[in-house]
């Protein structure tokens, strides 16, 4: 497990609308508040491994973790060049983040065939953990056959930490198998801590250290200075959640459904599509926000946060919801960070 004693991590979203010297303050505003890692993914905006090359260039202590690239847009051999040619370039600062994205992206973006994504999963993770060894890549799985390669420049890291996005049993039990890291999404802290034990216990299953997995939650994140903004800020957190359940496919809207809110969820879906955005941004409820979500002032969202790592969060995750401004954004990284600071003037 990655050590973590009240660290916390920021989630960067690859669609998010700013420009590169906003991008590179926001990094090293949160490197400057002793921030754990920076986390971006990727659907069909900028990809991860180019943004966090140039973070990695504008950095010096913050870890550059992508979370997630799918594994069905690149072969297990290029990811494991990825990760590995930015751990050189961040002197051993890297780790992998890997998922399978959703239906909707991988065939209608990438047109690839959304097919047997447990099995591939898998087999992904015994390749890239293979070939970042240094040891010659000989795989025969259901979905791969390879044989005599070996990567000629591997990552610095002796053991570079490999984090699933996975909610579902099946996921759940591989992410205890194989991976260092589990990246759940949406989750209620009333649910992490018997959705981690599933982990833990799959862990156990295959003969490793229990503990051996970093429970990373990306949890949605804005802090504020006023009762106005408080309001603003839900506002913001709503729109944020009834878009993905009601604008992104099945995918989300059954995860909430198994999270405990599927009368609210069928709502937002059916609004959404209707196209009444706002109804289904104002039918999330009080009970979704207070357990999937961390707003408010500095000392609710610190409690808010706490209250995340008591039920199993290692590594709490901040995101941050479409609309947030970089002043807001800079005030939840101050109010969330694990030490004290520098502001730089220039995400003011």
């Amino acid at each position: 497990m990655i050590q973590t004693a009240k660290q916390i991590a920021l989630h960067f979203t690859s669609r998010q609308e700013v420009d590169t010297a906003d991008l590179i303050a926001v990094a090293q505003h949160a490197d400057g508040l002793g921030y754990h890692s920076l986390w971006t993914g990727e659907s069909w905006g900028q990809d991860a491994f180019t943004i966090l090359t140039l973070l990695a260039c504008h950095t010096q202590s913050l870890r550059l973790a992508t979370g997630i690239v799918p594994v069905f847009s690149r072969s297990p051999g290029l990811i494991a060049q990825s990760i590995a040619s930015l751990d050189r370039i961040s002197q051993g600062r890297a780790i992998l983040g890997l998922g399978t994205s959703g239906r909707a992206v991988i065939e209608n973006w990438h047109g690839v065939p959304f097919r047997q994504p447990l099995a591939r999963t898998r087999e992904y993770l015994q390749i890239i953990k293979l070939a970042l060894s240094g040891e010659r890549v000989n795989h025969q799985g259901e979905v791969f056959q390879l044989k005599n390669f070996r990567m000629a420049s591997g990552p610095l890291q002796s053991k570079l930490p490999i984090f699933l996005a996975s909610l579902g049993p099946k996921n759940l039990e591989l992410a205890g198998e194989l991976a260092d890291g589990w990246l759940p999404i949406w989750v209620p802290w009333q649910r992490l801590a018997e959705l981690k034990a599933e982990v833990t216990q799959a862990a156990e299953r295959s003969g490793r250290d229990p503990g051996a997995v970093t429970a990373a939650p990306q949890i949605l994140a804005l802090a504020a200075e006023s009762p106005q903004e408080t309001a603003q800020a839900e506002g913001l957190m709503r729109s944020h959640m009834a878009y993905y359940i009601g604008g992104m496919g099945a995918y989300y809207h059954r995860l909430f459904c198994r999270m405990g809110y599927a009368p609210e969820a069928d709502l937002i879906r059916d609004l959404w599509a209707q196209g009444q955005r706002d109804r289904a941004a104002a039918a999330v409820s009080q009970e979704m926000l207070a357990g999937i979500t961390i707003y408010g002032d500095a000392g609710a969202c610190r409690a808010q946060l706490e209250r995340f790592r008591a039920n199993g969060a290692d590594l709490p995750v901040a995101a941050f919801p479409h609309g947030a401004t970089l002043p807001q954004i800079r005030r939840t990284l101050e109010v969330l960070a694990p030490t004290p600071g520098p502001t730089p003037d220039s995400i003011s």
